[in-house]
């Protein structure tokens, strides 16, 4: 095809892709009641983290769960509803995700060879894992630690707490999306080695220099400024690297010994 055609069919995937998004963001939008059940959940001492790390606490110490209700409040006058429509969009984005990936694979795809292919969906499928895990690290883990330390800080009893809806679902979108693109690191990280820019010596020798980059890309990313958060992001972003280095001494592993034995052959 020309390059006119391409820039055609381009833009007919461009605008499926749009559509779907839309479509799920309705379906999210018309679902109001269990699109914030979900989102909310973390707000209150029910939500399963909570309780997981409460019966696992009551094998060791006895408690009552020290169970906490954290009360949102809207400042705007049409917050709520903004809010609304950005929340099922963001919802719908992440529904229609798998189908957007299908339409740029397809977009792409005739221009790979047979072996290529392969390699693309293997590649993709990988990294779009590792980014639902991501976003499930945060929204299970990630989130609901943080929200619960600082929603229930106080200074003084005679301090009260007043979280706007804003505001928790900015901090839960932000750390959402941020952990999910951490978890990308090993991608990049095999990607890097298959090109022979990364080495698996090169990362263990500069570890301390990825520690202090991991807790400075931490700091940037995180909505807050505690400590505490800080190390709750950092410590899945250190595991990540931990297993970049890993996954690349596999891949320098498996590109020598094809090298091996063709020097073999040759000699």
């Amino acid at each position: 095809m020309s390059f006119w055609e391409h820039l055609d069919v381009l833009r007919a995937v461009i605008i499926k892709i749009i559509a779907v998004m839309v479509a799920c963001g309705i379906v999210a939008f018309l679902f109001k009641e269990e699109l914030f059940e979900m989102v909310l959940a973390p707000k209150s001492s029910t939500f399963v983290t909570y309780r997981l790390l409460f019966s696992i606490s009551g094998y060791f110490i006895p408690t009552d769960g020290n169970p906490f209700y954290v009360q949102l409040v809207s400042t705007g006058l049409a917050q709520q509803f903004i809010l609304h429509v950005k929340t099922a969009f963001s919802v719908g984005a992440i529904l229609a995700s798998p189908y957007i990936l299908y339409q740029l694979f397809r977009f792409v795809s005739p221009a790979l060879y047979a072996n290529e292919r392969d390699y693309v969906v293997k590649v993709v499928g990988f990294g779009y894992l590792l980014f639902l895990m991501g976003i499930a690290v945060s929204y299970f883990i990630v989130f609901p630690l943080t929200f619960r330390f600082l929603g229930t800080y106080q200074v003084s009893a005679e301090v009260t707490n007043m979280i706007t809806l804003d505001s928790y679902i900015s901090t839960l979108m932000t750390m959402t999306l941020s952990m999910g693109i951490v978890f990308e690191i090993p991608v990049l990280s095999w990607l890097f080695a298959k090109l022979g820019f990364l080495s698996a010596s090169f990362m263990r020798h500069y570890r301390k220099h990825a520690v202090v980059a991991i807790l400075s890309v931490a700091a940037v990313i995180t909505p807050t400024s505690d400590v505490f958060t800080l190390l709750l992001v950092s410590a899945p972003m250190y595991l990540l690297y931990e297993l970049s280095i890993l996954l690349v001494a596999h891949t320098e592993q498996g590109v020598k010994e094809p090298a091996a034995e063709e020097g073999q052959r040759n000699g």
